[in-house]
């Protein structure tokens, strides 16, 4: 079938086309030319940027009521491996217009579509996560900025998600603030402590964190096989001499060790280890690395953490190289350089990536003061969904 292209000579003010989209793209340039051939159609942009669409593409992304739900804009259209040529494929006002062999009609907005061309990063406004470097230091976002209004709360979102690591100062000397501010993220993350925790010396603990102790660095949760992504710590009383907060990169510090000792790191990244934790009521347990990546090769989580790891379960030869690996790790995580320490006030929130950032503390004394923090956990699902909302607000 021969598609035939025909275009329009109206020059008047182009309206934009519905495309079920929420994210803007009225500011996108529009069509200026277009050429259609068996198997798609090649796009020319008012800025000069070109891309070929198949037909296969296009007509999965009709976004007419038949092929969208009108209120979810949920596909209802199941793509197909063949799809004819069209009967008819023309440029109109910026637009480009398909008439399908069907009769379908399809119309795309020229803007959209210049965000959607192929080779084109998707518009998310998620920054990406980059490693610490020599004198970082987290960025303090004010209470007030972050409640009263989106720029603050944008600032916080960004610094988190990029760094792993801000700081809210500011905040009232208020039970559950935590969990206030939390909400307005996303529901809270429940685990076996909990949606929302109080970090504080107890009789009896079933944690570390539970006690006076210093804690090593570490990521909370490794057991789990979905560890909590964001951690919140809130500050209500800090009296108690000793405390002080301490925290580092894994990231940075797992590039660290790929660079320095590549054995080490193979080890760490390919070699599954147990996690587990027990109490009289519960007992969750995973095997995985302390190391994991993606299919790229790029660090994407860490699982450090020395109190809950079980029995290590491999073959002889492998145990010395491990525990090589584990102290070479464990050494430039807790090296002087690659930490950042200070000691929460009240009314401070200490937020960090709880699959990236390693956190612990020095060891207080209770006798000297109350030390007494509320805790909870956030998806980072969450956190990327309020900053695209705020964003598109904005």
């Amino acid at each position: 079938m021969t598609t035939a292209v025909s275009m329009t000579n109206d020059h008047s003010a182009p309206s934009r086309v519905a495309m079920g989209e929420l994210t803007r793209y009225d500011d996108a340039p529009l069509l200026t030319d277009i050429a259609a051939n068996g198997q798609g159609v090649f796009l020319t942009w008012a800025d000069d940027s070109q891309a070929s669409l198949p037909y296969l593409w296009l007509r999965d992304h009709c976004a007419c009521s038949e092929c969208r739900h009108a209120t979810t804009r949920e596909r209802l259209y199941i793509p197909r491996a063949d799809v004819d040529a069209p009967q008819d494929v023309s440029l109109e006002r910026g637009h480009l217009h398909v008439i399908w062999a069907d009769g379908h009609e399809s119309v795309f907005d020229g803007g959209w579509l210049h965000q959607r061309r192929p080779g084109t990063r998707s518009q998310d406004q998620v920054p990406e996560r980059q490693p610490w470097t020599n004198g970082f230091s987290p960025e303090r976002i004010g209470h007030a900025a972050f409640v009263n209004g989106p720029e603050g709360e944008c600032a916080w979102l960004e610094a988190l998600l990029r760094d792993g690591l801000v700081m809210l100062d500011g905040g009232p000397i208020a039970d559950e603030e935590v969990s206030r501010l939390a909400e307005r993220i996303g529901p809270m993350r429940p685990t076996n402590f909990g949606a929302r925790f109080d970090v504080r010396s107890k009789p009896n603990p079933n944690n570390a964190a539970y006690t006076a102790i210093g804690l090593a660095l570490h990521t909370d949760l490794p057991n789990w096989r979905q560890p909590p992504d964001i951690q919140l710590l809130y500050c209500l009383e800090n009296e108690a001499e000793g405390g002080e907060s301490i925290f580092a990169d894994g990231f940075a510090a797992a590039n660290a060790l790929r660079d320095q000792a590549p054995e080490a790191f193979r080890i760490l990244s390919e070699t599954t280890i147990d996690f587990r934790f027990q109490d009289d009521t519960q007992d969750i347990g995973i095997r995985a690395p302390i190391i994991e990546l993606d299919a790229d090769g790029r660090v994407v989580e860490i699982r450090f953490n020395n109190w809950i790891r079980d029995t290590l379960q491999l073959p002889a030869h492998e145990i010395a190289p491990w525990y090589a690996a584990y102290q070479a790790f464990w050494q430039l995580v807790h090296a002087p350089e690659q930490q950042i320490e200070f000691a929460l006030a009240p009314g401070e929130m200490i937020a960090f990536d709880n699959r990236r950032v390693l956190h612990g503390r020095r060891a207080f004394d209770p006798n000297t003061g109350r030390r007494h923090l509320q805790g909870t956990y956030l998806d980072r699902d969450m956190l990327e969904s309020r900053l695209r909302v705020l964003t598109r607000q904005g």
